[in-house]
């Protein structure tokens, strides 16, 4: 493929630096042709090290390099809508990193910025790309599993004593749930096709964290008396899992994020590998991405998608921070 969409970074983060630009230079469609950050001699850096061609020392500049057709911002999350809006009204696509806001409020401004300025923007859970959620969604809806009853999701790490991380800034939207409970509150939504009623979080609140939850644990109320189940840290063992499971069996996701794509269906016949290809999901990001920039596709989730999983999050947060249980 000679075509290519033509990517910008707002920023260093690492996620940027060893996921996603590597991902999108691997990819059919993109390239990665400048980066940007509010220290030049970093971004210069950064640059050298990952083969880019331009260096911003702001993020006013990157968005006016006429040569870029589309943004990708992994800045902390209280950034997120200002840098997003500020880059579609200056023309460019945005793919914005999970969570796409601090709340389904900005999110809709988001989606409202899209919509005004005929740009394209996506929330950026790769996962969601890989081929292999497609096949469990199938097998759900052939019944082998039966009729569901339910979804538990998990995904924790422990990065607590790195003190300055910006996940342990609450005003700057950190905490577990923000980043990493978005991962099954999403996962369930596309599993289940449909939008939880109420939520009801317990999380362990730390005060040498700035008060941001650390770790969470929850119930999201599905209509049709299916409920997700959840557990999401930063202070706790690495796990990311998914299990769906259903009146006659079960599918086990080991590693349902990140790592070996390989589930296993537990079903009346026993228990069945499915190998899947140990695709990159950030390269297959950037062309899901690119082919709808191009109108090669429809986008499979919209900005409204996006702001429906923020209002769960919103609906979490303040439940994990009330101890009550909140309706949606």
């Amino acid at each position: 493929m000679t075509r290519k969409l033509r990517w910008g970074v707002i920023g260093c983060a690492g996620i940027a630096v060893h996921s996603v630009i590597p991902g999108t230079k691997q990819s059919e469609t993109g390239e990665v042709t400048a980066i940007a950050s509010r220290d030049l001699a970093k971004a210069e850096e950064t640059a050298a090290k990952l083969g880019i061609a331009k260096a911003y020392g702001s993020y006013e500049e990157i968005l006016n390099d006429a040569d870029i057709d589309a943004i990708y911002i992994p800045l902390p999350n209280h950034l997120h809508m200002e840098w997003s809006i500020r880059a579609m009204e200056a023309g460019k696509h945005v793919l914005c990193e999970k969570p796409i806001a601090l709340n389904a409020e900005e999110a809709a401004r988001m989606a409202d910025a899209a919509a005004k300025n005929g740009v394209h923007l996506a929330e950026a859970f790769m996962y969601r790309q890989h081929p292999r959620y497609e096949e469990i969604q199938a097998i759900i809806a052939s019944g082998e599993i039966g009729e569901l009853r339910g979804i538990h999701g998990t995904f924790t790490f422990n990065n607590a004593g790195d003190s300055k991380n910006v996940r342990y800034r609450r005003d700057w939207g950190g905490g577990s749930i923000y980043d990493v409970g978005c991962y099954p509150i999403s996962a369930a939504r596309l599993l289940l096709g449909a939008e939880p009623e109420a939520a009801t979080v317990h999380a362990l609140i730390s005060p040498e964290h700035d008060n941001v939850d650390m770790m969470a644990s929850g119930i999201l109320e599905f209509p049709n008396s299916v409920a997700l189940t959840f557990d999401c840290g930063m202070w706790a063992a690495f796990r990311n899992t998914l299990e769906i499971i259903g009146t006659n069996g079960r599918i086990e996701v080991p590693e349902a994020y990140i790592g070996n794509p390989t589930f296993y269906v537990h079903s009346k016949d026993g228990k069945r590998e499915v190998t899947q290809p140990q695709l990159n999901q950030y390269a297959l990001q950037a062309d899901e991405f690119a082919r709808v920039v191009w109108g090669e596709k429809e986008a499979a989730f919209t900005p409204a998608d996006a702001v429906a999983n923020m209002k769960v999050i919103d609906a979490c947060l303040k439940s994990a921070y009330s101890r009550t249980r909140v309706s949606i």
